[in-house]
């Protein structure tokens, strides 16, 4: 069936399976992030699901580290700003901003988020990070 053809609920849902979404989740709090589609993030995306500790950086950021380094050929850089999801290459660390940072060379950006923004800092202890479906 070719893409002109489709109505828009079909178009709408291929869309919507075509999205990289991924929930992080605490025992308190989700956040929702809406992934790019560059190579590191697409290899997150393959490593998932995870459980693993939460842990704060400086006074802007949770971390969290996937258990294999991803893969930044072709991934632009962050922003650094607040909402953004980014992978520190250096530290292998997936970073999660509440509040914005000075972009560098080793930052590259995986997404923003989408629901959740204000509860990105109230983070702790063990998380989840799954791929997320409309239910």
């Amino acid at each position: 069936q070719e893409v002109e053809n489709l109505t828009e609920s079909e178009s709408n849902n291929i869309e919507e399976e075509a999205t990289m979404k991924i929930s992080v989740k605490s025992a308190d709090y989700e956040i929702i992030y809406e992934l790019n589609n560059s190579n590191a993030a697409k290899t997150l995306y393959e490593q998932l699901p995870l459980t693993m500790e939460v842990e704060p950086f400086g006074n802007n950021e949770m971390t969290f580290y996937p258990p294999q380094k991803l893969d930044t050929a072709d991934t632009p850089l962050s922003n650094g700003e607040a909402g953004t999801l980014s992978y520190y290459s250096p530290w292998g660390d997936v970073v999660m901003f509440y509040d914005s940072c000075n972009p560098n060379g080793s930052l590259y950006g995986l997404g923003e988020v989408v629901s959740g923004k204000e509860n990105i800092e109230k983070l702790g202890g063990t998380i989840t990070v799954g791929r997320w479906k409309l239910k």
